[in-house]
């Protein structure tokens, strides 16, 4: 099964990607492109260029063209455009040069699972962060993941709640069974 987790930055998806490698411990995962590509040395600025955002979305049109059977990426293609159409800059990205290598990739996934901001925002965000650029991600990413607005016809599956129920959703939705709550020290065994 190929799963990507989507969503905008803040939003609990790198939780969900631990989350879910725990409950499928036969998937590899794939970081996001952003570490991956500072891993090898590139720098982002605070707030990354067009430029730079196109280099993210290349590496993950190439991480989910790998072929790997059983996988669970932090982001996908969407994710990138999502970004790139809410840019202040984005008029200078041309959507239709790369929407075709996108949609591409993105048919090998099997599931995205999308992170939303809940109306009551689980993550506290660190002062310094643009709250209304990560809403305007969101709402895009809700367009063109919710309402296929650019063809993409995968299947999405939002989640809300906390970690725990999020992980439930996603193996109800690929009718696994759920993991089964490591008891804390002290506390009596399950039904006892």
């Amino acid at each position: 099964m190929r799963i990507a987790i989507s969503g905008t930055h803040a939003a609990g998806k790198s939780t969900l990607v631990e989350e879910l490698a725990g409950a499928l411990p036969e998937h590899l995962t794939v970081d996001e492109p952003y570490y991956l590509l500072e891993e090898e040395g590139h720098q982002f600025p605070e707030m990354p260029s067009i430029e730079d955002f196109e280099l993210q979305l290349e590496r993950s049109i190439e991480c989910l063209n790998s072929g790997e059977p059983d996988v669970i990426f932090d982001r996908c293609p969407a994710d990138l455009l999502g970004y790139l159409l809410t840019h202040r800059d984005a008029g200078l990205f041309n959507l239709g040069r790369w929407l075709p290598r996108a949609r591409a990739a993105i048919r090998t996934l099997d599931l995205i699972v999308f992170v939303p901001i809940e109306e009551r925002d689980r993550i506290a965000l660190p002062w310094a962060m643009d709250a209304d650029f990560r809403a305007r991600v969101d709402e895009t990413l809700r367009e063109i993941l919710l309402d296929n607005s650019l063809g993409f016809d995968v299947d999405v599956l939002p989640v809300q709640g906390s970690p725990r129920d999020r992980v439930r959703r996603v193996l109800t939705h690929l009718s696994l069974p759920s993991p089964t709550p490591t008891p804390t020290p002290g506390s009596p065994p399950p039904g006892g």
